[in-house]
């Protein structure tokens, strides 16, 4: 499939201009359609001119995209980054720190490299440094609540600096404390934020990325419910309109996936005020609801019918949140009604509406290689060739598309639907609150902040191996999974079945049985990988 598929006209007038924009977005997609590949051809080639066609922070993310091409492989990774720590230019430098977190995302070292390379950085004086650093760790150690990393973060926060860059920072090192102390309710983090989102002046507030401190109180409280009550009483003196943001984040956070109906009726209540400005809280509520009602289907379906309402009868700032609820309802699971509802939307006359749910179809269709969205979005490509910022995001939806070459998954959801992975639902949930602020945040100079992504990462393949780990190939069922809680006899869990033999993909609705009865798995889920074991009571059928 021919990913960039933009102009199909062959008079577009002379040599192609490599515009900065363009270059960037083809970091992007190159870092996702071979993350954890090993080898691609823009960035492990020996020569590197890649990196100085783009500039500035567009270097940051180009170095950076090692870590993603070279993902979860430590040993190696490392040697290949190294060099570009001691570069003489600033962005490189960042980027490939950045890079060193982005590669140990969810790998557990005894050597600690990332907290060993990083530290430096968040005590030094550069400012994109620092920026790096705060991201990498964030994205390093996403979910594992160390203690030494999130003490070295909180003096970030803590800083008495102010100004913009400072505040930047901050927001930066507060996202990251919530993805690493994520659904743990830790309290001297949740403080820390609280304190700095008082105390910070106006000017700070009303800074583009405050928002990620708030998102970080909110991740810290994931779907802990009641626990976070409260934090937000405390989250409701704060005067400034982002006090509203926050507490809506972190009551939206703390029921995350509970599919608790007074709560969505609560968020629809606060979409019921029709605000032209000021309607942060509103977008969060509304992405809110999707949060909230995620993980069961009948509760999913309920949304959809509240956002057609949401689409008729509210104002912009709601209707824009829409696409991006839509999206976390079908992580990874490019369901025909919703990728019909997005194409619709991404026409929308409103930019930030269309750049929304152009951003949307690709979290929907993320790794499925779904070729009605490759279709949808080489259209939309053409349709927009001339705005730079839609450009941008069709490249990035084109990148999650083809993501890991069709084998990933960014769904949260695991272990028969049953458990969320919570730094993959904080992961996507950084990228939809920045959706909620394209112009600012990715679309500006914040574009490193895509790499959260990788949290959510995850190889969709079901390998089946020996109690040696030694490959065992076996036939297996993969069919539609089916909801047989309280059903009496045997009832069949899947519905529709092909036989494979493994290793196989699943998609996010499907589930897998063993075909044979010769061996037995240890597990009870089949994903992943598989232990299998010889079935002791197992007669081979006589030959007649």
């Amino acid at each position: 499939a021919e990913t960039g598929g933009f102009s199909r006209r062959r008079d577009t007038g002379g040599a192609q201009v490599d515009s900065a924009r363009a270059n960037l977005s083809s970091t992007f997609v190159n870092a996702f359609v071979n993350a954890g590949f090993g080898q691609d051809k823009l960035m492990t080639s020996e020569n590197h001119e890649w990196l100085y066609k783009n500039k500035d922070h567009g270097m940051m993310s180009a170095a950076a995209s090692l870590g993603s091409i070279l993902l979860w492989n430590v040993e190696e990774g490392l040697t290949q980054i190294d060099k570009f720590l001691y570069s003489s230019e600033e962005y490189v430098k960042a980027g490939a720190a950045l890079a060193v977190g982005i590669l140990s995302s969810g790998v557990r070292n005894d050597a600690d490299p990332a907290l060993a390379l990083l530290s430096e950085h968040i005590e030094g004086d550069s400012h994109v440094m620092k920026c790096a650093a705060c991201t990498g760790l964030g994205i390093a150690y996403a979910g594992s609540g160390r203690e030494e990393v999130t003490d070295l973060l909180i003096t970030v926060i803590e800083s008495e600096a102010s100004g913009p860059q400072a505040m930047l920072e901050c927001s930066l090192a507060g996202l990251a404390l919530g993805m690493i102390c994520v659904g743990q309710c830790n309290e001297m983090v949740g403080s820390t934020i609280v304190q700095k989102l008082m105390e910070a002046s106006d000017d700070d507030l009303d800074h583009s990325h405050a928002r990620y401190l708030c998102l970080g109180l909110g991740l810290l409280f994931l779907g802990k419910m009641e626990l976070a009550d409260a934090m937000l009483e405390a989250v409701k003196t704060i005067e400034h309109k982002i006090g509203k943001y926050a507490a809506v984040l972190l009551d939206t956070c703390a029921y995350a996936g509970s599919g608790n109906v007074l709560k969505v009726q609560e968020m629809l209540h606060h979409c019921a005020e029709h605000l032209s400005e000021d309607a942060e809280h509103q977008a969060a509520a509304v992405i809110g609801i999707g949060l909230i009602t995620m993980g069961e289907s009948v509760g999913a379906e309920m949304a959809l019918r509240s956002f057609d309402h949401l689409l008729h009868y509210c104002e912009l700032p709601i209707k824009r949140a829409v696409p991006l609820s839509l999206a976390i309802l079908h992580v990874s699971n490019p369901d025909f009604g919703v990728i019909d509802q997005l194409s619709r939307l991404s026409h929308d006359p409103d930019p930030e509406l269309s750049q929304n749910a152009i951003m949307a179809m690709g979290v929907v269709s993320a790794g499925t290689n779904n070729s009605r969205v490759a279709g949808l979005l080489r259209q939309l490509s053409e349709f927009y060739s001339k705005e730079a910022g839609h450009v941008f995001c069709v490249r990035i939806a084109q990148g999650l598309l083809h993501m890991g070459k069709g084998l990933m998954t960014l769904n949260p959801v695991h272990s028969d639907r049953m458990l969320t992975s919570g730094p993959a639902l904080g992961a996507i949930l950084t990228l939809l609150h920045s959706c909620l602020d394209m112009k600012r945040t990715l679309l500006d100079k914040s574009h490193y902040l895509l790499y959260y992504v990788t949290c959510a990462m995850n190889p969709r393949m079901l390998i089946t191996v020996n109690e040696d780990l030694s490959w065992r190939p076996v036939t297996v069922r993969v069919g539609q999974a089916v909801e047989t809680v309280g059903q009496a006899g045997k009832p069949k869990s899947i519905t529709g079945f092909q036989t494979h033999t493994t290793p196989v993909l699943l998609g996010t609705e499907e589930r897998a049985e063993l075909g044979t009865e010769e061996v037995l798995s240890v597990s009870t889920v089949l994903e992943g990988i598989v232990l299998l074991k010889d079935n002791p009571d197992y007669e081979p059928e006589e030959e007649k």
